[in-house]
């Protein structure tokens, strides 16, 4: 059984804190010429696959993750380019797979996308969307998104923008078709429209017990069977919280400030309660926080994979803002540490299996 093991980021550029309190922030050129760099190590490193989202906030460096992720393809050999995800409700299907074709070309064959509605609203005013056609925008864009990426000249016809009439879509990607992953926070709609289109899925379990997701991947197998879909092609991802150091008090006390601070700040948007050290040790020891030395986080990576079925696992990083050579440390620690755990395990229980 062979586990890929990658990165997800936000290009999280929010004010600095630690316990001696606030250390400003850098701007977002910077952090976005750090996250090239991160991305790099990663290949370095032999992780699988990076993963960029797209915000448009000013606690977030990255609106277009296809413009970073293009910078970092001719550094890279091996590693798997991504979107984490790609606002398809209030972006041009058309536009996103000339994109990440393009990308495909600069990569040689290494670009995904990951779409999804995003967890923001803030595209949606900004590029002239209404909210309240949220689900229909969505669904007909994702049909469009299929159909370019399935078909060289697209014929199409949706409500949410012009049609397509027997038109090229130029350049074509390297692979055949650019795998499209569909994200979910955990919706069941998420994972049965995934399943209908027979897509694999890429869940994002940032809070409480990973296991409770064992229910929404059951529906979603189900489902595509149902529909006659190949099941060894509808994969299942996770992306959680997490950061490595040395050794698990290390992690623990620089990662706390970082993920606090980002919380708070949704909190005070959404209604949410301030974040305390109670529960982000709770979440550690029972939840979906992968938080330690690379032996710890690698042992609670094999439990969530094997407790759910994973084909892939990505450790969100970093979360909020955090030095970047704390977030290269746990790269390259990630990489040399917990991926040959994690990759002997697996690769030990499959004699076990013979």
């Amino acid at each position: 059984m062979k586990v890929e093991l990658g990165i997800t980021s936000f290009g999280d550029n929010s004010e600095r804190f630690n316990e001696q309190g606030n250390h400003g922030k850098i701007s977002a050129a910077e952090r976005i010429r750090d996250i090239v760099e991160e991305i790099k190590l990663a290949d370095e490193v032999g992780l699988d696959i990076y993963g960029l989202g797209e915000h448009h906030r000013p606690d977030y460096a990255v609106s277009d993750p296809v413009s970073v992720l293009a910078a970092a393809a001719p550094l890279t050999n091996h590693i798997k380019l991504s979107s984490a995800v790609t606002v398809l409700s209030s972006d041009d299907p058309i536009r996103v797979y000339q994109r990440f074709a393009t990308l495909d070309a600069l990569s040689n064959g290494r670009a995904e996308i990951m779409a999804g509605r995003g967890s923001f609203i803030e595209s949606f005013p900004l590029f002239g969307y209404d909210l309240n056609d949220y689900e229909r925008l969505y669904e007909e864009k994702l049909d469009l998104l299929i159909q370019a990426n399935q078909n060289e000249i697209v014929t199409w016809e949706g409500t949410t923008r012009a049609p397509v009439e027997g038109k090229g879509v130029y350049p074509r990607a390297v692979q055949k078709e650019l795998p499209i992953n569909i994200a979910s926070g955990g919706t069941p709609s998420s994972s049965f429209r995934a399943a209908q289109l027979g897509l694999p899925i890429t869940y994002a379990i940032i809070g409480g017990n990973p296991k409770r997701f064992r229910q929404n991947i059951n529906l979603y197998k189900q489902i595509g069977s149902e529909h006659g879909h190949d099941l060894s092609k509808m994969t299942v991802s996770v992306h959680s919280w997490g950061f490595i150091a040395e050794t698990d008090e290390l992690a623990r006390e620089k990662y706390f400030y970082p993920t606090k601070n980002s919380h708070d700040v949704l909190a005070k948007e959404r209604g949410w309660p301030a974040y305390s050290m109670e529960a982000y040790l709770s979440e550690i020891e029972y939840g979906a926080l992968y938080v330690g030395s690379p032996e710890t986080v690698a042992y609670k990576i094999i439990d969530t994979v094997e407790a759910l079925n994973l084909d892939r696992f990505m450790i969100h990083l970093p979360m909020g803002s955090m030095p970047h050579e704390d977030i290269m440390n746990a790269i390259r620690l990630y990489g040399e540490k917990v991926k040959p755990i994690v990759d002997n395990y697996f690769k030990d229980r499959e004699k076990r299996s013979i």
